[in-house]
């Protein structure tokens, strides 16, 4: 995940603290802002678009969870992470109460956090092609229509998908030749993830694999442990 020109809002009272972690994350290719207060930070926030806020717990004006929540009013979406000096489990849920989509407390390691960030952003970035309105796709020698469910290979008759099997055709299609991973396809389809809904969707990927598999250029690898992807060799596609 490429983290250069993604802009981070960080709002931490203490000056020294603030002004370290600023030039970590600028070094590290983020555009941060800070802010002293969660009066300032909000101020901010109103005033540009960021891809990720980081905010203290405990500050002057304002606190952190009270900026969240005004936060979360006007986005629902832009990823939150604490910084907090507090370890008591009622604070940390809390904080994910307040929208939080991470919780760090203090000292913690700047690489963990640097992870962390990552880590969320490659999730929102997933989920935001995952949302995408694309409804059609031409792989190898098919042509998908997932607004109609309809799988046409060629001049062959076109197949009617299942429900189940056109949405994860669909999103294989979004990520094609890249990793679709696993828990995306299970929270985006079936709502869920464990075991059962695991299996079900690994016979819907072998149905999806018959249908596919006779157009040679085209096939559905498994990426153990972390998803599928559709390799689509588009050099040999006539």
């Amino acid at each position: 995940m490429e983290t250069i020109n993604k802009k981070i809002l960080l709002v931490e009272d203490d000056p020294n603290f603030g002004i370290v972690l600023k030039d970590y994350l600028t070094m590290n290719d983020f555009e941060v802002t800070l802010a002293k207060n969660g009066m300032e930070g909000f101020e901010k926030f109103k005033k540009d678009n960021y891809d990720i806020c980081i905010l203290d717990v405990m500050m002057p004006y304002k606190d952190g969870f009270t900026l969240a929540k005004e936060i979360r009013e006007k986005n629902e979406n832009v990823p939150i992470v604490f910084l907090t000096a507090k370890t008591m489990k009622e604070d940390v849920l809390k904080g994910y109460k307040a929208g939080a989509d991470d919780y760090l407390n203090k000292p913690f390691d700047s690489e963990v956090l640097l992870m962390k960030l990552k880590a969320i952003l490659q999730r929102k970035s997933v989920n935001t092609l995952a949302d995408s309105r694309k409804f059609e796709f031409e792989i190898g020698g098919f042509h998908l229509n997932s607004k109609l469910r309809f799988l046409k290979y060629k001049d062959n008759e076109a197949i009617k998908l299942s429900p189940k099997e056109n949405e994860l055709l669909r999103l294989l299609a979004l990520h094609e030749n890249d990793l679709m991973p696993r828990e995306l396809a299970l929270t985006k389809i079936w709502r869920d993830d464990n075991y059962f809904t695991s299996r079900s969707m690994d016979v819907y990927i072998a149905k999806l694999r018959k249908y596919l598999k006779v157009d040679d250029n085209v096939e559905i690898l498994n990426i153990h442990g972390e998803g599928f992807r559709l390799v689509v060799n588009s050099e040999e596609v006539s």
